[in-house]
């Protein structure tokens, strides 16, 4: 008898608990927009990605990330972001509880709107043919008929799946060419198609968009799919959410500060035209080779390797703005520059930005001081200078765990570095700064060390 009255305050206290927890659920799953309001703070899913949100040199960047950032401090907000690793990781974080706003253009589907509110702007995309302007001897292809013997490399998935769609409509003849090389992306496909090595191949317009800016002869004029729309979302327990989210958007699409953060995503160059101001025959680099060999003792480096991190970083143009915030000669951001002591209104001065610069190398290689030569070590932290130091330990981290030598760069390190712009690589659960486009980060080394070594012929150290 008493067992089974033990039994049953049992069952009544798990019941009990069972009923507080759906409880508390429920009351968090209905906060909407007065409750969000009343904590302060706003909670942001995304996914990382070229436009939505990535970190660079240390600092959240992303288009969709500067708009929900516009959006909560319009509402005097301060805004938290959270990283899902899938779309159906994005609605299912939204459905628990775990973020007020899908901060992502995810797709308007009549599944998901038996869910979620769809809200903020409604973006139409629909798929690109991506070729150079001019290819070979023959016009940029203007009609889907053209393509019929032409070959089109693609990686697998929805990609791939539109042109078998296409070629049936077409009744056949599309020489598709699928990549099943894990170590390419879709950004490496459209390099490719960029600088001649492939004619075509197919991504989203809003990707293309944004690749463009880095290759100016791209021609992605073509449609090749219908319109998917696309738009943020929140919890149907969230109206009040889902109406300031699009009026937000209508009331600030014509602002300025809306329009510079689709201007400095996808109209900007992220390309640095590189003329030499001085020729190295005349026995000098720059102007500022005088301030180049005084501050490169304090992190014993070859001042000539100082010189070609500046000419790669702003061709030695003081004035130089990067699309990404980036200042003066050598290109500091402006948290980093604040951190390493310069001025408030110096950034463009020389001798604080190299000063700056080199302080902020000193203390990257401090976080390298396992790589075993300083040959080596320089390699990692030019890395890290052009992408973050974290991206450059997740790399090292995938290196580790793929058997790889996580110390070496060439062909270890630089390979993972190169991942990190595939989903399946910067999701990983020993990476902890997600995506980051690493073909900049892999040739920026390359560039400055190559230089060095004609700086090294034509310079007396």
């Amino acid at each position: 008898m008493k067992k089974a009255g033990l039994l049953l305050l049992l069952f009544a206290l798990t019941f009990f608990l069972g009923c507080r927890h759906h409880h508390a659920e429920s009351k968090q799953l209905q906060v909407d927009l007065p409750q969000i309001q009343d904590s302060g703070k706003i909670v942001a899913l995304t996914l990382y990605g070229s436009a939505s949100y990535f970190l660079y040199r240390g600092e959240p960047m992303g288009f969709e990330y500067e708009l929900i950032q516009q959006f909560a401090k319009s509402l005097g907000l301060q805004l938290e972001v959270k990283v899902a690793s899938s779309q159906e990781d994005l609605v299912h974080m939204l459905m628990q509880g775990e973020g007020d706003i899908i901060a992502y253009n995810l797709g308007i589907t009549k599944e998901l709107k038996d869910s979620v509110l769809f809200c903020g702007d409604e973006l139409i995309t629909h798929q690109v043919l991506v070729q150079r302007n001019g290819w070979g001897k023959q016009k940029p292809i203007q009609n889907v008929t053209q393509l019929i013997g032409k070959k089109i490399h693609v990686k697998p998935g929805r990609y791939l799946d539109r042109l078998h769609n296409l070629n049936k409509e077409l009744g056949g003849g599309i020489d598709i060419e699928v990549v099943d090389n894990d170590s390419l992306s879709a950004e490496d496909l459209i390099s490719m198609v960029a600088k001649g090595e492939i004619d075509f191949t197919v991504c989203d317009n809003t990707f293309a968009k944004l690749n463009k800016t880095y290759f100016y002869n791209l021609n992605i004029d073509l449609a090749i799919s219908f319109d998917q729309r696309s738009s943020w979302a929140v919890r149907k327990t969230s109206p009040f959410l889902a109406e300031a989210a699009t009026r937000w958007y209508w009331e600030n699409v014509k602002t300025s500060s809306y329009k510079q953060s689709h201007k400095r995503y996808f109209e900007i160059s992220k390309q640095i035209q590189h003329d030499p101001i001085l020729s190295v025959d005349g026995g000098m680099i720059s102007h500022y080779d005088h301030l180049f060999k005084k501050y490169a003792k304090e992190i014993h480096w070859d001042w000539r390797l100082l010189a070609s991190l500046a000419y790669t970083e702003s061709n030695f143009d003081t004035t130089a703005v990067s699309w990404a915030g980036a200042r003066g000669l050598m290109q500091l951001m402006p948290l980093t520059a604040k951190a390493m002591g310069v001025p408030e209104g110096k950034e463009q001065n020389p001798e604080e930005s190299i000063k700056a610069a080199v302080k902020y190398l000193g203390l990257t290689t401090e976080t390298f001081q396992n790589i075993p030569t300083e040959e080596e070590r320089t390699k990692f932290v030019l890395a890290a200078y052009n992408a973050g130091t974290g991206h450059i330990l997740d790399a090292m981290a995938l290196a580790e765990k793929y058997g790889k030598n996580k110390n070496i760069w060439d062909d270890n390190v630089e390979t993972f570095v190169l991942l990190k712009s595939k989903e399946e690589y910067y999701n990983d659960p020993v990476c902890k700064y997600g995506y980051i486009r690493g073909t900049d980060t892999y040739q920026f080394v390359k560039d400055i060390l190559n230089r060095l070594e004609i700086y090294k012929e034509k310079i007396k150290k």
